[in-house]
């Protein structure tokens, strides 16, 4: 028995699929089926059901996963442990950063590369996703570190949270747009087209959540993934986007007007990871390298 076919047999109960967890694992699949069939007859008994077209565990497989996993946490751990004695650096950490964050304020690319120059034989990889489907990949141990838009919905016990930044959540109108004051009610404000960020951000479930509360329903009219598109959206007439607190520079440059919210919505940037378990000596480096960047790029969070 191997390391490495537990780790195969692993990835293969997780995706339920051949297919996907040769993709996932960069294996050609019927060489992963090989190792799969080999570690089933050393242990003499199947782990795996394969009679329908979703991969599915028996009960020998269902009573190994934990213990692999469990194996494969430890020997991980080990590495780490060197690591830690020779003050060498390796391995691999997986970043999530929640789709248009990577702004002005904050420069990703120099911190990831300023961590890549100190430590080479770390790999990194970066991912762009929605706040919810990174949080559930922190929590299921796909990612190490994510930056994400909190919703305001109560997290997995098991993830840490540092909320680096905290800011208003305003209406954007066409600058040229007399239809609107200063202030617009939460209720008044769904009655009008909105242009928002996409389902499981988390500006978007803060706005959810608030309409919620107050019982109304938001006409959602287009969805974007960056905030620069809403803004551009709404300049052109097409309904009011509900974005971040701009800077009046921001405003003019694209054209729109700012409109407060009542009641007022804030919006959450947080710096998220598996607070449950030892952290890798890489992630907890990087993760170390961004809590300063982000402390001396943004103003700490306003009351």
């Amino acid at each position: 028995m191997e390391l490495r076919q537990l780790r195969y047999f692993v990835t293969v109960a997780e995706e339920a699929n051949f297919t996907r967890a040769a993709a996932k694992l960069h294996l050609a699949q019927p060489g992963l089926s090989a190792q799969i069939r080999q570690l089933e007859r050393e242990l003499g008994q199947p782990l795996l059901d394969r009679s329908s077209r979703s991969v599915t565990l028996t009960p020998v497989g269902a009573a190994v996963l934990p213990l692999a996993r469990a194996a494969l946490a430890a020997a991980g751990q080990i590495t780490h442990t060197v690591d830690e004695f020779t003050g060498l650096l390796r391995g691999q950490v997986r970043v999530g950063l929640v789709s248009g964050a990577a702004i002005d304020e904050l420069d990703v690319a120099s911190v990831l590369a300023d961590f890549h120059q100190d430590h080479p034989q770390v790999a990194i990889s970066l991912t762009e996703d929605t706040s919810d489907r990174m949080l559930a990949a922190v929590a299921h141990g796909e990612l190490d570190i994510a930056m994400v838009g909190l919703t305001g919905a109560e997290l997995d016990p098991s993830i840490g949270v540092d909320v680096v930044l905290e800011t208003g959540i305003v209406a954007a109108v066409a600058a040229g747009d007399t239809d609107f004051g200063p202030e617009l009610g939460l209720a008044e404000l769904c009655k009008h087209p909105l242009i928002c960020l996409p389902p499981g951000t988390g500006l978007r479930g803060q706005l959810e959540r608030a309409c919620a509360a107050a019982d109304v329903v938001p006409d959602i009219a287009f969805e974007a993934a960056a905030p620069p598109l809403l803004l551009r959206l709404a300049a052109r007439g097409l309904g009011v986007a509900v974005v971040p607190t701009l800077r009046p520079g921001d405003a003019a440059a694209f054209g729109v007007r700012q409109v407060e919210i009542t009641p007022e919505l804030r919006g959450q940037l947080a710096l998220t990871w598996r607070a449950d378990r030892p952290t890798a000596p890489a992630s907890k480096v990087l993760l170390g390298q961004l809590r300063i960047a982000l402390t001396t790029q943004w103003k700490k969070p306003t009351p």
